[in-house]
């Protein structure tokens, strides 16, 4: 029977070889629908490469969980093979996890670490203990249990040390460091996380370095990521050009390695014919061996195929050799996302980076290449035209909540970008969107509807609807549970309501900037300070308190430009300054200040915030006596006027003007009977920028009157001061 054993695995091989799932299935369930006897451990290893097979090419989990339930059955009968085992115990904690079902999952694992703990020190063991800690960490992060999860890693790193693997190391700290990104509620343990990746990325040697493409990509975007909460995007510039550069080259490296796989399948198959004469026979297999050595070295795998220990590809999508970003050699089950998640998420990176500098032509190619990254991956998870959340596969959804949450932050920034530019019309088809994925997948995208009523907000502000804008914005703020985020909705929201002009506005106004100027301090980096800042001068200002809004406004572009490097924010800032040192008399520094202004404008292609220069360089120049400067300024403010009055016109007469604007929430039916707790929460290693400001804060934009910025409102009710 052993043979017969033999026989069925190595035809289910061959077949797996040709991409014949189904039929390699079938000869391995052969071995278990036999009447006659095999040995217990025969029918457990077919059982578990049967599981394996199904989890790597099909969405068959639950048949895939049957043979491992049976295959634990067989296994206590069994007094040893404790990798078997633990490979029971890992491919069934990935079940559970595949289906959402964290408790069983950590059942599992938790008989797994019993089991390693048990049977001694063999330095297989202490991998599969690894393994058994990190998948733990991964169901504990999604239950929220981040300190759970910090120990269970912890426990991993102790393990790394004592068998002195400096790779496993560093997976167990960027885990950590992770988690404490997620978790943030202390300033002092994130850094020390992040000063233990340095340290044992500094430690290991720079050959085993480029060995470890996983681990470079994941530490380098945990910096970033870790340097974006802080605003510090002077350090983290070189953290985005080393994996930009680390990107493309692996991008090289993964095309060499599909064209070597390419050319081994072409000598496979002129191997496989009966006529081949032995010298050609013996030339081609000689070429054979050497392409398999060189993809050894580039992969680090034996053979194509080879049932190994592999960690198993959530996305139930089957990939090419090298595609894969693995953070921790088997069995740890160490890679975070797929290569392409990866790739776009680079891609993301380089956008965000980029936009506040006005390097709009890079972000428009990154923003694309992002996209159609994702829009294949999104087809090979079956996510076509007309598929929604409840067409999905169970299995499908943990990968589809990357992607999809991947394109709404790409979107996102196409918004903000076309905003900017006063491009409204390309604005709203980016917005509409956004909102034509949320209403498809409403649960899974359930955290970006506070994103999408933000941005309501910013295009309505954009196109002189205030009181649109400040609706949504307030709705915004009830839609999260994010501190930062509802304060820069607020913030948003009191800009709004100054624009507006009224008393009552501005009073609303003051409602909603004095909280968050009281707590200003108390958040990590200075985002939202920054905007507070500025909301809270322009108010100032308003009310004809200039000496004081000029002082807040100075230190809230001192703190823009350290920090952010936000040059529509700085233009902004500089523009009020400009018309503030106007209103007190101090016209040399208004004019250096306004031609600043402008120039960051122009750069940007603002046309909104150079006309509100300009009108105030005109009123300067008229205060001068500058009739020639006034004059032509004058008829160049005009003609970006007309240019605007053009772009506002088309964008009101636009299909989507109306429906963006309306005082209406979006209405989504959310699928009670579906089960998705883990797109809900996000991907353990998730892929949130935390980045709530999404475009400059828009200014009002100028009346005719030169005089619009320091209009005095009559009907005020005296003035308030935080």
């Amino acid at each position: 029977m052993e043979a017969v054993a033999e026989g069925l695995w190595g035809l289910a091989e061959y077949h797996e070889k040709r991409g014949e799932i189904g039929k390699a299935v079938k000869c391995l369930e052969a071995i278990c629908q036999s009447d006659a006897s095999f040995f217990p451990i025969v029918e457990v290893k077919t059982r578990l490469r049967i599981a394996t097979l199904l989890l790597q090419h099909s969405h068959n989990v639950n048949h895939a969980k049957s043979h491992l339930e049976r295959s634990q059955l067989l296994l206590k009968s069994i007094p040893s093979c404790f990798e078997l085992k633990c490979r029971a115990y890992s491919l069934l904690s990935q079940c559970y996890h595949l289906v959402g079902a964290i408790p069983p999952q950590k059942q599992v694992l938790h008989k797994g670490l019993e089991l390693t703990a048990s049977v001694g020190y063999e330095i297989s063991m202490k991998l599969w203990f690894c393994n058994f800690n990190s998948q733990l960490a991964n169901a504990l992060s999604i239950e929220g249990d981040y300190q759970g999860s910090i120990s269970a890693l912890e426990c991993g790193y102790a393990c790394a040390t004592e068998v002195c693997f400096p790779e496993l190391q560093l997976f167990f700290a960027t885990s950590i460091l992770h988690v404490r990104l997620m978790q943030w509620d202390d300033d002092n343990l994130v850094e020390q996380a992040v000063n233990r990746c340095n340290q044992i990325w500094e430690s290991i040697d720079p050959d085993k370095r480029r060995q470890c493409p996983g681990l470079l990509f994941y530490n380098e975007l945990l910096h970033i990521f870790y340097r974006l909460r802080l605003c510090d995007y002077k350090n983290a510039a070189p953290h985005v050009d080393n994996l930009d550069a680390a990107m493309k080259i692996d991008m090289q490296q993964t095309q060499r390695i599909q064209e070597l796989v390419n050319e081994l399948n072409a000598l496979d198959q002129s191997l496989s014919r009966s006529d081949l004469h032995y010298r050609d026979r013996t030339a081609l297999s000689k070429k054979q061996t050497m392409i398999q050595e060189q993809l050894k070295s580039m992969t680090g795998l034996c053979s194509i195929g080879q049932e190994s220990l592999q960690p198993v590809y959530f996305g139930n999508v089957r990939r090419i050799i090298g595609d894969k970003l693995q953070l921790a050699p088997p069995p740890i089950d160490g890679e975070w996302l797929p290569k392409s998640a990866v790739y776009a998420l680079v891609d993301l990176i380089v956008v965000v980076f980029g936009r506040p500098k006005g390097l709009f032509k890079e972000c428009a190619k990154r923003i694309q290449s992002g996209m159609n990254i994702i829009q294949d991956e999104l087809v090979k998870l079956g996510i076509t035209d007309g598929v929604r959340e409840v067409d999905l596969q169970h299995s499908s959804i943990w990968m589809a909540g990357v992607y999809l949450m991947l394109l709404i932050q790409f979107l996102e920034n196409k918004v903000a970008i076309e905003l900017t530019r006063a491009e409204f019309v390309e604005a709203q088809e980016a917005l509409v969107q956004m909102k034509n994925w949320f209403m498809r997948f409403p649960t899974i995208l359930q955290a970006c509807e506070c994103i999408i009523e933000m941005l309501r907000g910013q295009y309505a502000h954009s196109v002189g609807c205030y009181h649109e804008a400040a609706f949504h914005f307030i709705e915004a703020v009830k839609l999260t549970d994010s501190k930062s985020m509802q304060a820069m909705c607020q913030v948003y929201a009191a800009v709004s309501y100054i624009c507006i002009g009224d008393a009552e506005s501005s009073s609303q106004a003051l409602d909603l900037i004095g909280p968050v100027y009281g707590v200003m301090d108390s958040f990590v980096g200075v985002r939202e300070k920054t905007g507070v800042l500025f909301a809270y001068g322009l108010l100032l200002m308003k009310q004809q308190d200039l000496q004081e809004a000029r002082n807040r406004l100075a230190r809230g572009l001192q703190l823009t430009h350290t920090y952010l490097g936000n040059l529509q924010l700085v233009s902004q800032y500089l523009t009020i300054l400009g018309s503030l040192a106007l209103a007190l008399r101090d016209t040399v520094q208004a004019r250096e200040i306004l031609r600043s202004s402008l120039t960051l404008a122009k750069k940007l292609y603002d046309i909104p915030t150079q006309i509100w220069v300009l009108s105030v360089l005109t009123a300067l120049y008229k205060e001068l006596g500058e009739r020639g400067n006034e004059m032509e300024n004058a008829e160049y403010q005009n003609k970006k006027l007309e240019d605007l009055q053009r772009r506002l016109t088309n964008a009101h007469a636009s299909i989507y003007h109306i429906e963006i604007i309306d005082k209406v929430r979006l209405e989504v039916h959310q699928l009670n009977d579906l089960d998705i707790k883990r797109a809900v929460a996000g991907p353990t290693m998730g892929v949130n920028l935390d980045i709530p400001e999404s475009i400059g804060l828009s200014a009002p934009l100028p009346a005719p009157s030169s005089s619009r910025l320091v209009d005095i409102d009559t009907r005020r009710r005296g003035k308030r001061r935080i």
